[in-house]
């Protein structure tokens, strides 16, 4: 999954592959995963289940 996932990464030029829009807004880390790890109490992957993050 991982290798399909970076492969994704690679074709669309850093941006998450699993969303249809092409902006900053969804460059990987995408900004919904940043705004998720900000938070203390998240604990969870990412949209494309790239990153994990722990509490």
């Amino acid at each position: 999954m991982v290798r399909v996932i970076k492969q994704g990464l690679k074709d669309s030029g850093g941006y998450c592959p699993c969303r249809l829009d092409r902006t900053e807004e969804y460059k990987c880390m995408c900004q919904e995963f940043r705004d998720q790890i900000a938070d203390p109490d998240y604990e969870g992957f990412c949209h494309c289940m790239l990153y994990y993050k722990e509490k």
